[in-house]
Protein backbone atom coordinates (compact mmCIF):
# COMPACT_ATOMS: atom_id res chain seq x y z
CA UNK A 1 0.00 0.00 0.00
CA UNK A 2 3.33 2.17 0.57
CA UNK A 3 4.34 2.10 -3.31
CA UNK A 4 0.37 2.97 -3.83
CA UNK A 5 -0.04 5.39 -1.81
CA UNK A 6 3.62 6.77 -3.28
CA UNK A 7 2.20 6.81 -6.92
CA UNK A 8 -0.99 8.73 -5.97
CA UNK A 9 1.05 11.51 -4.64
CA UNK A 10 3.35 11.35 -7.41
CA UNK A 11 0.57 11.93 -9.79
CA UNK A 12 -1.30 14.59 -8.44
CA UNK A 13 2.08 16.51 -8.42
CA UNK A 14 2.78 16.04 -11.43
CA UNK A 15 -1.08 17.59 -11.96
CA UNK A 16 0.09 20.02 -10.08
CA UNK A 17 3.26 20.82 -12.13
CA UNK A 18 0.83 20.92 -15.20
CA UNK A 19 -1.24 23.58 -13.45
CA UNK A 20 1.57 25.84 -12.29
CA UNK A 21 3.01 25.96 -15.45
CA UNK A 22 -0.58 26.77 -17.49
CA UNK A 23 -1.22 29.15 -14.91
CA UNK A 24 2.42 30.88 -15.10
CA UNK A 25 2.10 30.93 -18.45
CA UNK A 26 4.86 28.47 -19.81
CA UNK A 27 2.71 26.64 -21.28
CA UNK A 28 -0.47 28.54 -23.54
CA UNK A 29 -3.38 26.66 -24.69
CA UNK A 30 -1.51 26.35 -28.07
CA UNK A 31 1.17 24.86 -26.48
CA UNK A 32 -1.33 22.46 -24.50
CA UNK A 33 -3.10 21.28 -28.00
CA UNK A 34 0.78 20.40 -28.69
CA UNK A 35 1.52 18.68 -25.69
CA UNK A 36 -1.43 16.76 -25.99
CA UNK A 37 -0.66 15.29 -29.69
CA UNK A 38 2.46 14.63 -28.90
CA UNK A 39 1.01 12.07 -25.93
CA UNK A 40 -1.79 10.81 -28.20
CA UNK A 41 0.56 10.17 -31.49
CA UNK A 42 3.89 9.46 -30.30
CA UNK A 43 4.74 8.91 -26.31
CA UNK A 44 1.32 7.17 -25.86
CA UNK A 45 2.27 4.61 -28.83
CA UNK A 46 5.74 3.89 -27.76
CA UNK A 47 4.36 3.32 -24.36
CA UNK A 48 2.31 0.41 -25.80
CA UNK A 49 4.84 -0.91 -27.59
CA UNK A 50 7.65 -0.77 -24.88
CA UNK A 51 4.65 -2.91 -23.03
CA UNK A 52 4.86 -5.51 -25.65
CA UNK A 53 8.30 -6.39 -25.81
CA UNK A 54 8.26 -9.28 -22.99
CA UNK A 55 8.12 -12.56 -23.53
CA UNK A 56 5.01 -14.46 -24.30
CA UNK A 57 3.24 -17.60 -22.04
CA UNK A 58 0.06 -19.35 -21.57
CA UNK A 59 -0.82 -17.20 -18.38
CA UNK A 60 -0.58 -14.56 -20.50
CA UNK A 61 -2.83 -15.65 -23.26
CA UNK A 62 -5.90 -16.67 -20.78
CA UNK A 63 -5.62 -12.79 -19.37
CA UNK A 64 -5.96 -11.14 -22.96
CA UNK A 65 -9.13 -13.15 -23.37
CA UNK A 66 -9.87 -12.27 -19.86
CA UNK A 67 -9.06 -8.75 -20.67
CA UNK A 68 -11.23 -8.73 -24.16
CA UNK A 69 -14.11 -10.53 -22.90
CA UNK A 70 -14.94 -8.37 -19.87
CA UNK A 71 -13.89 -5.31 -21.91
CA UNK A 72 -16.53 -6.15 -24.33
CA UNK A 73 -19.14 -6.34 -22.16
CA UNK A 74 -18.54 -3.27 -20.11
CA UNK A 75 -18.53 -1.33 -23.65
CA UNK A 76 -22.33 -3.39 -23.94
CA UNK A 77 -23.41 -2.39 -20.75
CA UNK A 78 -22.12 1.48 -20.91
CA UNK A 79 -24.16 2.04 -23.97
CA UNK A 80 -27.11 0.48 -22.70
CA UNK A 81 -26.64 2.54 -19.16
CA UNK A 82 -25.92 5.84 -21.00
CA UNK A 83 -29.07 5.75 -22.86
CA UNK A 84 -31.25 4.53 -19.59
CA UNK A 85 -29.05 7.13 -17.28
CA UNK A 86 -30.32 10.87 -17.15
CA UNK A 87 -33.61 10.74 -19.02
CA UNK A 88 -35.26 13.51 -17.02
CA UNK A 89 -31.99 15.51 -18.90
CA UNK A 90 -32.79 17.78 -22.25
CA UNK A 91 -31.86 15.84 -25.40
CA UNK A 92 -28.46 17.33 -25.90
CA UNK A 93 -27.71 17.20 -22.44
CA UNK A 94 -28.88 13.77 -22.41
CA UNK A 95 -26.32 12.65 -25.33
CA UNK A 96 -23.41 14.14 -23.72
CA UNK A 97 -23.87 12.09 -20.77
CA UNK A 98 -24.57 8.77 -23.04
CA UNK A 99 -21.35 9.53 -24.92
CA UNK A 100 -19.59 10.37 -21.65
CA UNK A 101 -20.71 7.20 -19.99
CA UNK A 102 -19.53 4.96 -22.76
CA UNK A 103 -16.43 6.85 -23.63
CA UNK A 104 -13.79 7.36 -20.55
CA UNK A 105 -10.65 9.03 -20.22
CA UNK A 106 -9.00 5.76 -19.82
CA UNK A 107 -6.00 5.86 -22.62
CA UNK A 108 -4.97 8.77 -21.24
CA UNK A 109 -5.30 8.51 -17.67
CA UNK A 110 -5.31 4.93 -17.59
CA UNK A 111 -2.62 3.68 -19.15
CA UNK A 112 -0.13 5.55 -16.64
CA UNK A 113 -2.37 4.82 -13.94
CA UNK A 114 -1.90 1.17 -14.86
CA UNK A 115 1.76 0.76 -15.71
CA UNK A 116 2.53 2.70 -12.16
CA UNK A 117 0.03 0.34 -10.39
CA UNK A 118 1.55 -3.19 -12.61
CA UNK A 119 4.34 -2.46 -14.06
CA UNK A 120 4.64 -3.23 -17.97
CA UNK A 121 2.26 -6.42 -17.70
CA UNK A 122 -0.32 -3.97 -16.40
CA UNK A 123 0.02 -1.44 -18.75
CA UNK A 124 0.28 -4.27 -21.60
CA UNK A 125 -3.37 -5.63 -20.36
CA UNK A 126 -4.30 -2.10 -20.53
CA UNK A 127 -3.81 -1.38 -24.15
CA UNK A 128 -5.46 -4.80 -24.74
CA UNK A 129 -9.04 -3.68 -22.68
CA UNK A 130 -9.02 -0.03 -24.72
CA UNK A 131 -8.91 -1.99 -28.01
CA UNK A 132 -13.03 -2.74 -27.87
CA UNK A 133 -13.08 1.10 -26.12
CA UNK A 134 -11.53 2.58 -28.78
CA UNK A 135 -13.84 0.89 -31.30
CA UNK A 136 -17.20 1.71 -29.06
CA UNK A 137 -15.66 5.46 -29.78
CA UNK A 138 -15.70 5.96 -32.57
CA UNK A 139 -19.18 4.29 -33.42
CA UNK A 140 -21.96 4.49 -30.71
CA UNK A 141 -20.03 7.11 -29.17
CA UNK A 142 -20.03 9.39 -32.03
CA UNK A 143 -23.79 8.35 -33.28
CA UNK A 144 -24.62 8.93 -29.46
CA UNK A 145 -24.41 12.57 -31.14
CA UNK A 146 -25.03 12.83 -34.75
CA UNK A 147 -27.68 9.59 -34.51
CA UNK A 148 -25.72 8.10 -37.88
CA UNK A 149 -22.53 5.71 -38.77
CA UNK A 150 -20.09 6.29 -41.01
CA UNK A 151 -18.71 2.36 -41.08
CA UNK A 152 -16.28 3.28 -43.84
CA UNK A 153 -14.91 6.86 -41.90
CA UNK A 154 -15.77 4.76 -38.40
CA UNK A 155 -13.14 1.77 -39.58
CA UNK A 156 -10.68 4.51 -40.98
CA UNK A 157 -10.70 6.18 -37.69
CA UNK A 158 -9.81 3.02 -35.63
CA UNK A 159 -7.41 1.15 -37.88
CA UNK A 160 -5.43 4.22 -38.29
CA UNK A 161 -5.43 5.16 -34.44
CA UNK A 162 -1.84 5.04 -33.38
CA UNK A 163 -2.94 3.39 -30.42
CA UNK A 164 -4.40 0.47 -32.10
CA UNK A 165 -1.36 0.70 -34.51
CA UNK A 166 1.03 0.38 -31.69
CA UNK A 167 -1.39 -2.59 -29.83
CA UNK A 168 -1.54 -4.20 -33.58
CA UNK A 169 2.29 -4.05 -34.20
CA UNK A 170 3.06 -4.76 -30.34
CA UNK A 171 1.09 -8.12 -30.47
CA UNK A 172 3.33 -8.72 -34.09
CA UNK A 173 6.62 -8.76 -32.19
CA UNK A 174 5.52 -10.29 -28.62
CA UNK A 175 3.90 -13.16 -30.81
CA UNK A 176 7.02 -13.84 -33.20
CA UNK A 177 9.79 -13.03 -30.97
CA UNK A 178 10.86 -10.56 -33.57
CA UNK A 179 11.85 -7.11 -32.48
CA UNK A 180 13.54 -4.12 -33.48
CA UNK A 181 17.06 -3.30 -33.34
CA UNK A 182 19.01 -2.60 -29.87
CA UNK A 183 19.29 1.53 -30.18
CA UNK A 184 15.55 1.44 -32.00
CA UNK A 185 14.22 -0.29 -28.93
CA UNK A 186 15.88 1.87 -26.71
CA UNK A 187 14.65 5.08 -28.54
CA UNK A 188 11.09 3.15 -27.99
CA UNK A 189 11.53 3.27 -24.30
CA UNK A 190 13.07 6.32 -23.70
CA UNK A 191 10.31 7.90 -25.44
CA UNK A 192 7.37 5.52 -23.99
CA UNK A 193 9.16 6.20 -20.31
CA UNK A 194 7.49 10.12 -20.39
CA UNK A 195 4.49 8.69 -20.80
CA UNK A 196 3.21 9.33 -17.30
CA UNK A 197 5.35 12.61 -16.51
CA UNK A 198 3.53 14.37 -19.91
CA UNK A 199 0.02 13.00 -19.30
CA UNK A 200 -0.22 13.87 -16.12
CA UNK A 201 1.37 17.40 -17.05
CA UNK A 202 -1.48 17.95 -19.46
CA UNK A 203 -4.57 16.67 -17.41
CA UNK A 204 -2.90 19.34 -14.73
CA UNK A 205 -3.13 22.02 -17.84
CA UNK A 206 -6.58 21.22 -18.28
CA UNK A 207 -7.61 21.72 -14.42
CA UNK A 208 -5.96 24.73 -14.32
CA UNK A 209 -8.37 26.34 -16.47
CA UNK A 210 -11.33 25.15 -14.10
CA UNK A 211 -13.28 28.25 -12.89
CA UNK A 212 -14.75 26.11 -9.55
CA UNK A 213 -17.67 27.93 -8.73
CA UNK A 214 -18.64 28.23 -12.51
CA UNK A 215 -18.49 24.51 -12.50
CA UNK A 216 -20.88 23.78 -9.72
CA UNK A 217 -23.67 21.93 -11.28
CA UNK A 218 -25.90 19.15 -10.14
CA UNK A 219 -26.16 17.52 -13.01
CA UNK A 220 -22.74 17.55 -13.94
CA UNK A 221 -21.84 16.23 -10.48
CA UNK A 222 -24.72 12.94 -10.55
CA UNK A 223 -23.04 12.25 -13.83
CA UNK A 224 -19.34 11.93 -11.81
CA UNK A 225 -21.04 9.75 -8.92
CA UNK A 226 -22.04 6.96 -11.84
CA UNK A 227 -19.14 7.52 -13.96
CA UNK A 228 -16.83 7.56 -11.17
CA UNK A 229 -18.16 5.52 -8.38
CA UNK A 230 -21.44 3.10 -9.45
CA UNK A 231 -20.30 2.19 -12.73
CA UNK A 232 -17.20 0.80 -11.30
CA UNK A 233 -18.70 -0.30 -8.47
CA UNK A 234 -20.85 -2.68 -10.28
CA UNK A 235 -17.91 -4.05 -12.24
CA UNK A 236 -16.06 -4.86 -9.37
CA UNK A 237 -19.09 -6.71 -7.90
CA UNK A 238 -19.89 -8.37 -10.73
CA UNK A 239 -16.59 -9.38 -11.25
CA UNK A 240 -16.08 -10.59 -7.72
CA UNK A 241 -18.97 -12.83 -7.93
CA UNK A 242 -17.96 -14.80 -11.17
CA UNK A 243 -14.73 -15.50 -9.35
CA UNK A 244 -12.19 -13.02 -10.90
CA UNK A 245 -9.07 -12.01 -9.12
CA UNK A 246 -6.48 -10.26 -9.20
CA UNK A 247 -4.73 -7.80 -11.77
CA UNK A 248 -7.64 -8.86 -14.03
CA UNK A 249 -9.97 -7.53 -12.10
CA UNK A 250 -8.11 -4.17 -10.48
CA UNK A 251 -7.13 -2.94 -13.89
CA UNK A 252 -10.78 -3.51 -14.88
CA UNK A 253 -12.22 -1.91 -12.10
CA UNK A 254 -9.63 1.14 -12.72
CA UNK A 255 -9.51 1.74 -15.99
CA UNK A 256 -13.93 2.20 -15.47
CA UNK A 257 -13.61 4.52 -13.19
CA UNK A 258 -11.80 6.97 -15.56
CA UNK A 259 -13.24 10.79 -15.98
CA UNK A 260 -15.32 11.19 -18.89
CA UNK A 261 -12.85 11.95 -22.12
CA UNK A 262 -11.88 14.55 -23.91
CA UNK A 263 -13.40 13.64 -26.99
CA UNK A 264 -16.98 14.44 -25.22
CA UNK A 265 -16.80 18.29 -25.40
CA UNK A 266 -14.81 18.19 -28.51
CA UNK A 267 -17.95 16.03 -30.41
CA UNK A 268 -20.75 18.40 -28.28
CA UNK A 269 -18.74 21.08 -29.85
CA UNK A 270 -18.66 19.43 -33.56
CA UNK A 271 -22.71 18.62 -33.52
CA UNK A 272 -24.01 21.60 -31.43
CA UNK A 273 -24.74 19.59 -28.28
CA UNK A 274 -24.46 22.00 -25.10
CA UNK A 275 -20.46 21.85 -25.28
CA UNK A 276 -20.07 23.88 -22.27
CA UNK A 277 -22.36 21.27 -20.73
CA UNK A 278 -19.78 18.24 -21.91
CA UNK A 279 -16.69 20.56 -20.84
CA UNK A 280 -17.80 20.64 -17.12
CA UNK A 281 -18.44 17.29 -18.00
CA UNK A 282 -14.86 16.25 -18.39
CA UNK A 283 -13.15 18.66 -16.28
CA UNK A 284 -15.35 18.17 -13.04
CA UNK A 285 -15.01 14.69 -13.73
CA UNK A 286 -11.43 14.48 -14.31
CA UNK A 287 -10.80 16.79 -10.75
CA UNK A 288 -12.58 14.13 -8.77
CA UNK A 289 -10.89 11.25 -10.49
CA UNK A 290 -7.74 12.84 -8.42
CA UNK A 291 -9.88 11.53 -5.32
CA UNK A 292 -11.92 8.45 -6.62
CA UNK A 293 -9.08 6.52 -8.40
CA UNK A 294 -7.30 6.48 -5.15
CA UNK A 295 -10.11 5.44 -3.16
CA UNK A 296 -10.46 2.35 -5.29
CA UNK A 297 -6.82 1.43 -5.55
CA UNK A 298 -7.14 1.58 -1.39
CA UNK A 299 -10.47 -1.00 -1.89
CA UNK A 300 -8.80 -3.44 -4.58
CA UNK A 301 -6.01 -3.37 -1.90
CA UNK A 302 -8.56 -3.83 0.93
CA UNK A 303 -10.10 -7.05 -0.63
CA UNK A 304 -7.15 -8.40 -2.69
Amino acid sequence: MVGVLHLQISIVLLMAVGIILKKIGMISEQGKNELTNLVIYLVLPCNILKAFMIDFNDGMAEDFIAMIIISVFIQIFSVIYGRLSFRKLSEKKRKCVAYGIICSNAGFLGNPIAEGLYGDYGLLLASIFLIPLRIMMWTEGVASFSGEKDIKSTVKKVITHPCILACILGLVIMLTGVGFPEPVTKTIGFIGACNTALSMIVIGTILADTDIKSFIDLDVLKYCVHRLVIIPAIVFVVLKIIGISGIVLGLSVILVAMPAGATTSILAEKYKMESEFATKLVVVSTALSVVAIPVWNYILGAVS
